[in-house]
């Protein structure tokens, strides 16, 4: 997502949502809605089409379901340019503040909160062995910080794309090799028992393959075709294989998670409550620290913004591989997607709102000169 340098925003306010934001982006909530009630819908009236795609498994994955998280993820790993990290150097603080809080923290802030509530809070309303689904599914997401959408945050904020661009490509770095000790540590004290096999294959179906196929790719389209196509041309069409992955992932799984919804209806708000809480108190750490920090705003915002939120296809897609199509793991983490882009707008809102208390507003700070 690049700046229109022709378009002049309102200082206060930013890109307008329409001028940032897709069809799709725009309305994922109301797209993710859609998809839980067609996968309902699937489940009860034709339960003969996921029974028949259970049988597609190798090691217990499912192949169609794996295939469509590949094309969520592909074109996502894709954009990642990671010889742009070598020019973090000239703006080191807030690659600092975005690194400590999304692994240092955030992992186990979302752990502390979605245990509290969801075991604990929530004890009369969630039965014991759902509820450690359910946090199951929360740390997975927990463990994820934002890789695609990110970029839509930064645009909205009027974020620096280059450093935005480097945030994100060393978050996918450090997650290739972090994901799996954190998510298995923090299943490990939730009593939640998960072989350190089975998480070290999510990460090379859903990391490592993706991620070495999406840089072999660019590598060779952009030096056959250059940067100026790969960026204007062959992004916008792989783009559009993002949402239909998505969507079909989501009803597809929903075409399993049928009966415990019907029968559970209120869980979806009561893990949309941790979920909140989390998103709102990291991105106050990382905005907060950054304005103490005197980082600035166009890298504060987007800064914050990879933390606040989730790489939520990742999350899916290992939710998926651990516990299967029909657990509450599984569900926790849908429901991530579905309460994130309004709460993400809540917080564009706010970045906005507090531009001119950070250093250098009176123009987009230059992170590489």
């Amino acid at each position: 997502m690049r700046h229109n340098d022709d378009a002049q925003p309102a200082a206060d306010e930013g890109p307008a949502v329409s001028e940032g934001m897709g069809l799709f982006e725009r309305f994922l909530s109301v797209w993710v809605a859609l998809a839980i009630v067609a996968g309902i819908v699937l489940g009860q009236l034709a339960p003969a089409v996921p029974d028949a795609l259970l049988r597609f498994e190798y090691a217990q994955v499912s192949i169609p379901v794996a295939v469509l998280i590949w094309a969520m993820i592909f074109p996502m790993m894709v954009q990642i340019d990671f010889g742009s990290i070598l020019g973090v150097r000239r703006q080191p603080k807030g690659l600092v503040v975005t690194t400590v809080v999304n692994w240092l923290i955030k992992p186990f802030t979302m752990f502390a909160i979605a245990w509290f509530f969801l075991v604990v809070v929530f004890e009369s309303l969630i039965p014991a062995g759902l509820a450690r689904e359910y946090l199951a599914g929360a740390i997975l997401l927990g463990a994820a910080p934002c890789t695609a959408m990110v970029f839509v945050w930064s645009y909205l904020t009027r974020g620096d794309p280059a450093y935005t661009l480097v945030q994100v490509s060393l978050n996918d770095l450090i997650m290739l090799f972090a994901f799996a000790p954190i998510v298995v540590f923090l299943l490990g004290i939730s009593d939640i028992a998960v072989p350190w096999n089975t998480v070290a294959l999510s990460v090379v179906l859903y990391i490592v393959i993706p991620l070495t196929a999406g840089y072999a790719t660019r590598r060779l389209l952009i030096a056959r075709n250059g940067i100026e196509w790969f960026d204007n041309a062959f992004m916008p069409r792989l783009g559009t294989v993002t949402p239909i992955g998505l969507i079909l992932t989501l009803v597809l799984l929903f075409a399993f998670q049928g009966e415990k919804i019907l029968a559970h209806p209120l869980h979806i708000v009561l893990i949309a409550v941790p979920l909140v809480v989390q998103t709102f108190l990291i991105f106050a750490l990382a905005y907060g620290w950054a304005y103490l920090w005197r980082v600035p705003h166009s890298i504060a915002a987007p800064g914050a913004m990879i933390g606040a939120s989730n790489f939520f296809e990742l999350a899916v897609a290992a939710a998926i591989s651990l516990f299967g199509l029909q657990s509450g793991a599984a569900l926790s983490t849908v429901v991530g997607v579905l309460v994130e882009v309004p709460l993400m707008l809540a917080l564009v809102r706010i970045a906005n709102a507090t531009r001119r208390q950070f250093p250098g507003v009176a123009g987009p700070a230059q992170a590489f000169g």
